[in-house]
């Protein structure tokens, strides 16, 4: 009995101390996280983190590496009794596919297809796990790359490439059936936008805050919600005005700003990737700005309940939260809305305006042209007349 009551003072003592070390993550890891991490993750979990902190990963990658390898932790415990391996053996990779990409129709003949029912109502506890069904396979497959990566940072060599995994995964995203889904149901186009600001329309602070972060979000290329709330005001540079309309010298000057972004997802912390606002989102921005009093530092910042602006900036959640509020504001649902719709709402806007894609995307920085270009095709689509022979 005093030997179990050592153990768990013991674990106790080694959570108490992996909270402590993530401390040094704070501006990585979510804080309401960070206990609940530090009792998934192992020592070595821990120290491979800071590692990759101290060498210079992108906060976005290493808080999905940090997500991943606590959810990794917690299923292979559940799954079988003992921490993660280092590195996975092949039969551990296989249990992961099997365990995550199921055939539901084979499921309700067979109770035991696919994830336990014991591991499941474990990750279920854990808060680890929401949704029914099957895992979406481009989690799946995020999840078996962040293995891989952690894998390749501890200098050791795994079966990532082992034909069986492939074919596995192959066979089991087909059995699994399940459909892709979008990150945002519906793109946040202009007639959508025009509706949410129309939702900010008054003189609060968090009115000209939420104004300012819509039009900056849209206009600047549809930008991630990190790359939101990771501009600071040293970032804003003035340009001289330019014309409303570029061809002609009697159109009215509309302000200009650059935004430097530094590192994004698709760049590297060495690039100096910078997009322009012009006109209304200038406007807006420098007017909340001006009626917060900032002056330097995080640029969109929390405001308390009695109107209090803070010196923190908001977190990547906050901005999903504002849209969705927003949503609800002007009688949108906000089920079909996420900030990632900001940015699919931009190429899609860009699309029906008849802008092409090479000039759209050097403001939204989108390196891949086909992810760039399903958008222009879903517009092309709607708007061509190959869908209306028969009206």
């Amino acid at each position: 009995m005093i030997d179990k009551h050592r153990a768990a003072e013991s674990d106790s003592q080694a959570v108490h101390r992996r909270a402590e070390e993530l401390d040094a993550l704070d501006a990585i890891l979510p804080f309401d996280r960070r206990d609940q991490l530090a009792a998934l993750l192992t020592d070595d979990d821990v120290a491979t983190l800071k590692h990759l902190a101290q060498e210079g990963m992108g906060e976005n990658t290493l808080r999905a590496l940090a997500s991943d390898l606590g959810y990794l932790e917690a299923w292979c415990r559940l799954a079988t009794g003992a921490p993660l391996p280092w590195p996975a053996p092949e039969s551990l990779l296989l249990k992961f596919v099997a365990h995550h990409l199921w055939d539901p129709v084979k499921r309700a003949e067979d109770p035991s297809h696919g994830m336990p029912p014991d591991v499941e109502a474990g990750l279920r506890a854990e808060r680890l796990l929401r949704t029914p069904g099957p895992h979406a396979p481009g989690t799946v497959r995020r999840r078996l790359t962040s293995w891989s990566i952690l894998t390749r940072w501890r200098g050791l060599t795994g079966s990532f490439g082992a034909p069986s995994l492939k074919s596995a995964l192959r066979l089991a995203v087909k059995a699994s059936s399940r459909p892709r889904q979008r990150k945002s149901k519906k793109a946040v186009t202009s007639d959508v936008l025009r509706k949410l600001l129309e939702a900010c329309a008054s003189d609060r602070l968090v009115d000209f805050r939420d104004c300012a972060l819509l039009l900056t979000a849209f206009a600047s290329g549809g930008r991630r919600r990190s790359e939101v709330v990771g501009l600071r005001v040293k970032d804003l540079e003035d340009e001289e005005p330019v014309r409303a309309d570029p061809n002609d010298k009697t159109s009215p000057p509309l302000p200009c700003l650059s935004i430097r972004l530094g590192r994004t997802k698709t760049t590297n912390v060495d690039d100096d990737e910078q997009v322009l606002l012009i006109g209304r989102p200038v406007t807006a921005l420098k007017r909340w700005l001006a009626e917060a009093g900032i002056n330097d530092g995080p640029i969109f910042r929390r405001i308390d309940q009695w109107g209090n602006v803070d010196r923190r900036p908001l977190t990547p959640q906050s901005v999903n939260l504002i849209l969705k509020g927003r949503c609800k504001q002007a009688g949108l649902d906000p089920a079909l809305f996420s900030a990632h719709g900001l940015r699919s709402g931009y190429l899609t806007e860009a699309a029906n305006r008849g802008i092409p894609l090479p000039e759209a995307m050097q403001q939204s920085l989108h390196k891949s042209v086909t992810q760039a270009a399903s958008y222009y095709n879903n517009a092309e689509r709607k708007n061509g007349r190959a869908a209306r022979l028969i009206v």
